[in-house]
């Protein structure tokens, strides 16, 4: 069976988008067959990269390594049994397809709670949760006192991987891998970097997940998407020497897929 990541949390603006194109590139570039779902069905910022990536390779004469893109199947209403959920249908029937022909298939979900993104999350084998490196995004996880310190409970989103993980456990499936990554780190080491470093380590004893290095805010990233690049295309679209910062963030990201721990794949790209 196809080994499911997914990408969520329910705030947008965390670089969800980056991170799953980039992964799945990643992978891709290894050899492994990877399948591609986008749930975020208004924006598709994850689809229209792979869509500018398709368009660039064949206008160029490049031979890039891209995922398979599933879009979720139109399914008629009256074929449903009566109480169960079209999404779900929907989901189901693009999994099944991508797993057909897939050793990951990687899920995008979009910055809200959806019917879509809850389902995904109770089949993530993996669960990515890009943060923003700021209390205004830890609060999706926990609430914490005024003090930056002290964690007061778990908040919604931490709630709805706890309920996934319990459908999980009724199906006899394995525990979901979920690594919280901080993301769009800026370049000084603040105070209040620290303390949400602190804050992050505490809870995720306290509720179960990995800590796992996230991408510096680079101007690159945002460059990349028209061309549905990543930063591991840079040579083959003839750029021969690495500045300091693209370096930076190709090792960024051995970082993460190292910390992801998926089977069978390395680090080294």
């Amino acid at each position: 069976m196809a080994h499911i990541i997914v990408v969520g949390n329910e705030k947008g603006g965390a670089g969800k988008s980056t991170v799953t194109m980039h992964v799945a590139t990643a992978l891709a570039r290894m050899g492994h067959r990877v399948g591609a779902i986008d749930l975020d069905l208004r924006q598709q910022t994850f689809g229209r990269y792979l869509v500018n990536r398709l368009r660039h390779a064949q206008d160029s004469g490049l031979n890039l390594p891209t995922p398979v893109f599933f879009d979720l199947p139109e399914m008629d209403k009256s074929a449903i049994p009566e109480g169960e959920n079209i999404f779900d249908h929907r989901l189901s029937a693009a999994v099944a397809a991508a797993e057909a022909e897939s050793d990951f298939i990687i899920i995008d979900c979009p910055g809200s709670h959806t019917r879509l993104s809850q389902v995904a999350h109770s089949l993530a084998d993996t669960l990515i949760t890009p943060l923003n490196d700021s209390f205004v995004d830890f609060d999706l996880l926990a609430h914490i006192a005024s003090d930056g310190e002290t964690i007061e409970g778990p908040s919604v989103y931490s709630e709805m991987v706890w309920h996934a993980r319990q459908l999980r456990a009724q199906a006899g499936l394995k525990p979901i891998n979920w690594v919280v990554i901080r993301n769009r780190l800026g370049a000084q080491q603040m105070v209040n970097k620290v303390k949400m470093e602190r804050a992050l380590e505490k809870l995720s004893k306290r509720i179960g997940f990995r800590v796992g290095p996230g991408f510096t805010e680079r101007v690159i990233f945002r460059e990349l998407f028209p061309r549905g690049l990543t930063l591991l295309d840079l040579k083959d679209i003839g750029v021969k020497q690495l500045n300091i910062s693209n370096i930076a963030a190709r090792q960024e990201l051995r970082d993460l897929i190292k910390v992801l721990d998926l089977p069978n794949v390395s680090a080294d790209f």
